[in-house]
């Protein structure tokens, strides 16, 4: 490659690094009808048209441990949703929470505890129409256990790899075991959930003080109990392998298999279950970052780069939440990827980029798919969470959550 045809290539990797990112960040392309997994879709085809990448060399990119277990997880979910599991766990909500503060407090550690080993945009899919169910029944205000369901769920997402999305990234990337990842990361999810209800219980006083006793007539689930019994069983045998050690890909590979081994459910139903533009948009962000980090991330850039002062828990903090609100978490964590490699202590990196990564999603309503699944879901049944409402709670929640991770790591 001459050196006009190398400093061609990284003015492209960049070009289309940038506008791939912004497009991500502002979600669609002004003018058109590309959505995110289009634009990383685009920039991946775009990194190899460019000749930035040799299409062999896009290929080999996709980090296929992280799709595979997502999509794992994904087919999980989908049997459980599918078997009435979240339904069952709703009804049993509405029996014994009494009052609005109880109520208040099984939404959020029912979000929490479920977005900690599951997918946490899945479990918000699951649960909002529910919950929105539920307490318009009451004749609550739903806003309140809304943005619960929806905090909760990015705050319990940071226990553990298989949480969400972000964090089966760091977890291929790092090499860190499950069962460390969730010792360090699970008592800041649950403190975060303890101030959830805190912050949420003070905010909506209204709400939740005087305290009045509730009483709901919801309809009996009809779960399909083989179904649910059969997915269960195998969840609790994925969880029991990850913390054993088995590696998370091939323990979630394995677990999604023998779910669509089944004489019950028809294949296809799993399959409408699944998001397969976020698998899409993995794919076309490993290739868009490997091009910009080949022409453009040259080894000297680096080692200037790894003598800035990124190591230290709070300024590391401070840069990937900022980044995450800028162009999502997801993006975040894959342009950090090179960076953390060449500091002092990568695993404790890592975990600090997973906790704020995670917890700077409660900031903004845009902040996270989860936030956005919520809104959009209680909006279809003319319910509206404004975005001052959401931030009124998410700016200080994510302030002291991150704090509290910045402290115990």
């Amino acid at each position: 490659m001459t050196v006009d045809a190398g400093a061609a290539a990284r003015v492209a990797a960049a070009l289309i690094f940038a506008a791939t990112y912004a497009v991500i960040a502002i979600g669609r392309l002004p003018g058109f009808r590309l959505d995110r997994a289009g634009a990383a879709f685009l920039g991946a085809s775009l990194m190899v048209a460019a000749g930035v990448l040799s299409l062999p060399e896009a290929f080999s990119a996709i980090d296929m441990n992280t799709i595979v277990l997502l999509l794992g997880m994904m087919i999980v979910v989908a049997n459980l949703r599918l078997s009435g599991f979240f339904r069952v766990l709703t009804n049993w909500t509405a029996r014994h929470a009494r009052y609005p503060l109880a109520l208040l407090s099984a939404v959020t550690l029912l979000s929490g505890i479920l977005s900690a080993f599951l997918v946490n945009d899945a479990v918000c899919l699951a649960l909002t129409p529910l919950v929105l169910e539920l307490v318009l029944k009451l004749k609550r205000d739903p806003v309140p256990y809304l943005l619960a369901l929806a905090m909760a769920a990015n705050i319990g997402g940071v226990a553990t790899i298989t949480g969400n999305p972000q964090n089966m990234i760091i977890g291929t990337l790092s090499g860190i075991s499950y069962g460390r990842f969730a010792v360090a990361l699970a008592p800041v999810a649950a403190i975060g959930l303890l101030l959830t209800i805190a912050l949420i219980a003070i905010l909506f006083r209204a709400e939740f003080w005087p305290a009045e006793r509730l009483s709901a007539s919801m309809p009996p689930p009809r779960p399909h109990r083989p179904v649910m019994v059969k997915t269960l069983l195998i969840t609790a045998g994925l969880m029991i392998a990850l913390f054993l050690g088995v590696v998370p890909a091939k323990a979630a590979a394995f677990a999604g298999a023998i779910l669509l081994l089944s004489r019950r459910v028809k294949s296809r139903k799993v399959y409408a279950e699944i998001d397969w533009t976020l698998l899409l948009m993995f794919a076309g962000l490993f290739i868009v970052v490997a091009g910009f980090e080949r022409a453009v991330l040259t080894p000297s850039l680096l080692g200037r780069l790894a003598a800035l002062p990124l190591s230290g828990g709070p300024v590391l903090s401070l840069l990937t939440a900022v980044l995450s609100n800028l162009v999502s978490n997801v993006p975040a964590v894959l342009v950090l990827r090179r960076f953390i490699e060449h500091l002092a202590d990568p695993a404790r990196a890592w975990l600090v980029v997973a906790m704020a990564s995670t917890l700077a999603g409660n900031f903004t309503i845009l902040g996270s798919v989860a936030n956005l699944i919520v809104v959009q879901r209680a909006r279809a049944q003319h319910v509206e969470i404004r975005f001052g409402t959401y931030f009124r709670v998410g700016a200080p929640l994510t302030l002291l959550t991150i704090a509290v991770g910045v402290l115990l790591l």
